[in-house]
């Protein structure tokens, strides 16, 4: 069975499987712009009809922003397995368009061979990654007729745009979502050659502020010096949120923060990362996090405080000599151990007013947050998934750590009881959220191929 479904996977996955994941990307779902709603909605209708022709029973269901896609798969039987299965459709933004090399919502592959890459906004986050599943399913059901475990599919609309719609989801459905174990495919390899599973997750803390001078925009010749500038303000401020060596000046910012086992330091020192080429990748020499800690440490087990966007004043061509009136930041923090987002937020916000003058105003705004999680990495399915991972890539499976957050998987442990492992086929080099996202084609194969051997391993 295993055997014959592996060809059916090696056969499609340059014809007819790259034609619907083309399809796919095509949709520019980016959930962050209304101006896209009536995309997301495509996208998610294109989802529930793909698995409605594999053999599930999939539904496109109403939220309080974008619709989330729910199918059933339920043909294995009394005893077996039941998996859910977590993906999202939306994605990021494609700003700025200028510097994408091929249109973002055209897909095609550039290159041959085992350099062969899916270009296009999606292709890896996470499109890309959760139809690796679907042709998985594809083909086990074409081959058989059936899959060997049971099988719940949630995709989210809303993931790259803080998942408003999900909490309410999930409490929601939570009878219906029941399982044995989840599965998020949005995560990635160790390297090109070495497939892993991710069993700790930073959490994440996304806020905006707003700081308001003088009642209106001056002119900088009549009140510079005299008026205070909201930019000069906000831009000592967030200097002051980290100090020369790199730690976080947030008074009770590292409460919950632990340090490494010497196991665990052990553990991920001989996965033999190369600090240089990570650096090298970016255009970078040195990691700029806390000194003290090399760079997997600083991305895998250290928090952050990272200025992702500041605007104020005028930005076009040309100048133009103005004072302004506002100035606002966009500010993200990336939390591990038991940090408390709720405590830290509160702390963030004490920090900053402290530091506001007197004839000055501040406001913020929260897009949410979640704290760190870990996940149990002796289980029997991650032990399943691993065996079936390192005989598809002919190398041992990896437990690592992920430096991104993926708040569903808290969501999956709080509401639903559901630990989940952490199962994708991304690269570091994929630059997702970021223009010229790929995917590699051998990612994709390689990605389906291993949801087959998983998925017939966890029905034995």
């Amino acid at each position: 069975m295993l055997h014959n479904t592996l060809a059916r996977i090696d056969s499609a996955v340059e014809g007819p499987a790259l034609e619907r994941l083309f399809e796919l990307v095509c949709i520019p779902s980016i959930s962050a712009d209304p101006a896209y709603a009536d995309d997301c909605r495509k996208a998610a209708e294109y989802c529930a009809g793909q698995l409605n022709e594999i053999g599930f029973e999939a539904s496109v269901r109403k939220t309080i922003g974008h619709p989330m896609v729910v199918g059933h798969y339920k043909g294995a039987g009394e005893g077996r397995p039941h998996i859910l299965f977590y993906g999202h459709y939306d994605v990021q933004p494609v700003d700025p368009l200028e510097l994408w090399d091929n249109p973002p919502f055209e897909p095609k592959v550039a290159g041959e061979g085992g350099k062969a890459k899916i270009l296009g906004r999606g292709s890896s986050d996470d499109k890309g990654q959760f139809m690796t599943f679907f042709e998985a399913a594809r083909a086990l059901m074409e081959e058989t007729g059936a899959l060997p475990v049971n099988v719940t599919i949630l995709l989210e609309g809303e993931e790259e745009s803080a998942s408003p719609s999900m909490v309410p989801f999930l409490k929601e459905n939570a009878e219906e979502l029941k399982a044995d174990i989840a599965f998020v495919c949005d995560t990635g390899m160790w390297d090109a050659d070495t497939p892993a599973i991710a069993t700790r997750l930073r959490g994440l803390l996304y806020e905006e502020l707003f700081v308001e001078g003088p009642s209106h925009d001056l002119h900088s010749g009549h009140y510079g010096s005299a008026a205070r500038n909201p930019i000069h303000v906000l831009a000592k401020l967030l200097a002051d949120l980290r100090d020369d060596d790199g730690r976080i000046q947030i008074p009770g910012f590292y409460d919950g923060v632990k340090e490494l086992t010497a196991e665990e330091k052990a553990e991920w020192e001989s996965l033999g990362f190369d600090e240089k080429a990570f650096m090298d990748e970016i255009g970078l020499s040195l990691p700029a996090g806390e000194k003290g800690y090399s760079a997997l440490e600083q991305t895998w087990a250290r928090p952050t405080a990272e200025v992702n966007g500041i605007i104020g004043g005028y930005t076009g061509e040309g100048g133009k000599t103005v004072i302004p009136s506002k100035a606002s930041a966009k500010i993200s923090f990336r939390l591990v151990g038991e940090q408390d987002p709720d405590k830290i937020r509160e702390a963030f916000y004490a920090f900053v007013r402290e530091r506001i003058p007197a004839d000055c105003k501040v406001a913020f705004k929260s897009h949410g947050g979640e704290g760190a999680i870990t996940q149990p990495s002796d289980s029997d399915w991650v032990k399943t998934s691993l065996k079936a991972l390192s005989e598809e890539w002919g190398k041992e499976a990896k437990l690592t750590a992920m430096g991104g957050s993926i708040p569903i998987v808290a969501q999956f442990k709080r509401i639903l009881g559901l630990d989940t492992v952490l199962v994708g086929f991304a690269l570091d080099d994929d630059r997702i959220h970021s223009p010229n996202e790929k995917y590699n084609l051998k990612s994709f194969h390689g990605g389906a191929r291993s949801w087959a051997r998983i998925l017939c391993a966890l029905g034995k």
